[in-house]
Formats: structure tokens, sequence, C-alpha cells
């Protein structure tokens, strides 16, 4: 659905993106995830049309968003971060408004209010004034306002920043709600959000794709060197230490306890999960329990944007 081919942006002599091929399927959520100064906002700024790229191309169902703009964008909707919306109208108003901008036909017009209202959760404040909402509520008019031409593609740039946690739950969920029907790309720092929502995760750092794919997908990726700890019964420290360092691939090995109960930490390079158990088994040892610890998604975003962190 969505080609994004080489492409770069400059700020005078500042390369806010640098060389970014990405191709993004119909139906997807999407996270993009970056430090502040990855190139996030930028991008979705460029995708969606607000922002020319100094090189490269965007097709979005094979329309240039430069070359054809229009078309594209009809295929959009968009939601910056600082959501624009009028704060001295009521909720309903401003959407009725926002409906005749967007050319909605008038005998579809209330249909389609109802229909966002019941989506966004917004049913209880059509006739308050927007100014009086919390946070929350107004993103979710924001969410109203990107969604009111039914568009194929819904473009986030931080949807839930600056909310509380209860809030952030609800834009999930509704952010999970129209990825059953839509293509979803959201940019987010927030990493519990996107394990939580996303079909895929890029990161971006200073401008590049540092990675790309699901959330196991990148840990699986990132597993260079790992944790396993164990807990052994009927076994000497020192035999259990022994056996256990003269697997290959164990690079760290602690032991503590006696006969009674052993605990282990390897650090090893491969998995060697199937040598611990011959091994504590020929140590006549009882094993049991052995627990792998897999990176999470934080550790993996520090590794890969550290030098990105100001």
């Amino acid at each position: 659905m969505i080609s994004i081919q080489n492409l770069t942006k400059y700020f005078d002599n500042v390369s806010a993106v640098k060389n970014m091929s990405l191709e993004i399927p119909e139906g997807q959520i999407l996270g993009i995830l970056g430090p502040n100064g990855a190139g996030k906002s930028t991008t979705l700024r460029i995708l969606t049309g607000y922002l020319p790229p100094s090189e490269g191309t965007i097709l979005i169902n094979g329309l240039d968003v430069r070359d054809q703009s229009i078309q594209a964008k009809n295929l959009l909707g968009y939601l910056p971060e600082s959501s624009p919306i009028y704060q001295n109208m009521l909720v309903y108003d401003y959407l009725d408004y926002i409906s005749q901008v967007r050319n909605i036909p008038q005998n579809e017009k209330l249909k389609r209010l109802k229909e966002l209202s019941a989506l966004c959760g917004i049913e209880k404040v059509m006739h308050k004034s927007i100014s009086t909402l919390s946070k929350g509520y107004k993103q979710r008019v924001g969410l109203a306002l990107a969604m009111m031409s039914d568009p194929k593609i819904l473009v986030l740039d931080e949807p839930t920043s600056g909310l509380d946690p209860n809030q952030i739950v609800e834009i999930r969920s509704i952010i999970k709600e129209i990825g059953k029907e839509k293509t979803v790309i959201f940019s987010t720092h927030i990493l519990q959000e996107a394990e939580a929502t996303c079909d895929r995760i890029v990161i971006l750092n200073k401008g590049k794709i540092v990675a790309d794919g699901s959330v196991e997908d990148l840990k699986s990726s990132q597993q260079e060197e790992q944790k396993i700890h164990l807990i052994i019964k009927g076994s000497d420290p020192e035999m259990v230490k022994k056996t256990l360092s003269e697997i290959d691939g164990v690079t760290q090995l602690e032991c503590s306890g006696d006969e009674s109960g052993v605990e282990a930490t390897l650090d090893v390079i491969r998995d060697v999960r199937e040598e611990i158990y011959l091994a504590v088994k020929s140590s006549k040892g009882i094993l049991l329990e052995l627990h792998q610890e897999r990176k999470s998604l934080e550790h993996i975003f520090k590794s890969l944007t550290a030098e990105g962190i100001q």
C-alpha cells in the first residue's frame, strides 16, 4: 500500500531523514520508535504531504505524494502531535464543521458523526465545549477528526503523548479497533505502547532505520548473548560449576548454594538448554528450574539508539 524509497530530508545542511526505504502493506499497525530528533515526525509529515522530501519518493497506492498530492491525501487521515482542534467550539459543532470541510454529503453526515462518536468514545461529550475536556477526550476528538473522511490509512504522531496511564489504555484500544479495518502508522517513544499495539515496529536513530520487524522478530535478532537461571537440587556446587563451565557457548558462570539447592546463572551465546539438562543429569542433580532471560524491547531500543539520546 505504501512504498517509501530512498527518502531523505535536509533542513539547511542537517539531514533529518537519511536514505530511508520502507514497504508498508495494507492492514498493518506500524509503530515508529526513536529518541527525540530521530526523524519520526519529519517522516510522518513527508508521508502526509505536509513537507516535501529532499530526495526519494513515497507512493501511496501507486500515487506519488509529491506529484499527486491531493489524490494521495484523500487516502490519509492525519493527527499531528498538537491536535488542531478549536477549543471554543462544542464537540458536535466542531465535528459538524469538519464534515463540511471534508465534503461529507448532508444525508450521510449524521450517520458518520454517530459512528465516530461511538468509535472514539465521545458520545457523552458531544455537546460539551472542547476547552472543558480532559486531554484524553481532546485526543479522542482529534482521532474523530482524522477519521472523518473514512481514510484507508491513519497516521498519528505521538497519539498518547502527555496522557495518563488510563487514557493511554483507552487510546490504545481505539487504535487497535481502527487497525482491524485500516492501515495505521503512528510514532511514539513509549515502548510499552508499541509492544502492546503494533504488528510491526520500525526503530529510527539519527534519521536511519536501525531495526524493523515484529516485537518477537526484534527480540530474536538481538539475542547475541542471553542469561539462563537454574535451580538444581542434590548436587555439589563445585561439581555443578565444573560440569556447566565445560559446555561450549557458556561465557560466564556463577554458582551458589549447597546440595539442598544450587542456584546458577550462565551467560551464553547460543541455545545450550539441552546440554544443561544432560550435564545436570550426569552430575546426579535434579533440575528444578530453568529460565532463559530474553532481552526486553527497552534493552533493544537502548542498545540501538544509545548514541542518539541527548
